[in-house]
């Protein structure tokens, strides 16, 4: 099932159309190029304090993508598992979640629970994303909200169980998607990314942030 709606810029957000697909609700161009220009100000003392790692997966290999986290907690892997940990690699605290970010949870969430982790992650040119669960927290009935920042990202929609036919739908800079309800554990991941398609980061690259309860 696919729908859309319209709606007026307010506060440099604006939902130009809303997608449905296999759940995953799709907000299209939601943030204006000012919102993104922000946020992208409002994530750089976050990626000063916690600088983007390249974690180990079980298997001993490396992720592709570089990542982060603000928030009380962030996302980790290494060779003994994949978890939130309340800190840095380094050792340091995680920064705070900045507000900017958590206005797009308030408004496309309707929810007083605010995240307790952002995970930020990097994709460079050669960066995928393998199709995956996000199932490390510990209450399903919070949806997970992602944020798209910079060059173009084929997203890949599965299902709730490994297999079958899945969808493809390029996300660009300023979308914005809410995986809740029947989406909440279905299989996504990122199959390539159009490099230097957008011009918001100077070097070229994808940031994608995602909002998710933890505790």
């Amino acid at each position: 099932m696919r729908f859309f709606a319209w709606a007026v810029v307010k506060n440099g957000i604006t939902a130009m159309s809303k997608l449905r697909l296999r759940g995953f609700e799709i907000y299209k161009s939601h943030l204006t190029p000012d919102a993104q220009r922000n946020l992208i100000a409002a994530l750089r003392p976050v990626l000063k304090a916690a600088p983007l790692f390249s974690p180990v997966v079980p298997g001993g290999g490396q992720m592709s993508v570089r990542m982060t986290s603000a928030g009380a907690f962030g996302w980790y892997s290494d060779a003994e598992g994949y978890r939130y940990a309340p800190k840095h690699p380094r050792g340091s605290d995680w920064p705070a979640i900045p507000e900017p970010i958590l206005d797009i949870w308030r408004e496309l969430t309707g929810l007083e629970r605010l995240p307790d982790c952002c995970l930020i992650n990097y994709y460079g040119e050669d960066a995928r994303m393998g199709l995956h669960q996000d199932k490390d927290e510990a209450d399903f009935s919070y949806p997970v909200v992602s944020i798209s920042l910079g060059d173009d990202g084929l997203l890949r929609l599965g299902n709730p169980t490994r297999g079958g036919k899945t969808d493809s739908l390029w996300l660009n800079s300023g979308d914005v998607v809410v995986m809740g309800g029947e989406a909440r554990l279905a299989y996504h991941g990122v199959d390539r990314i159009r490099f230097k398609s957008s011009r918001l980061l100077p070097k070229g690259g994808r940031l994608n942030l995602t909002l998710r309860v933890v505790t």
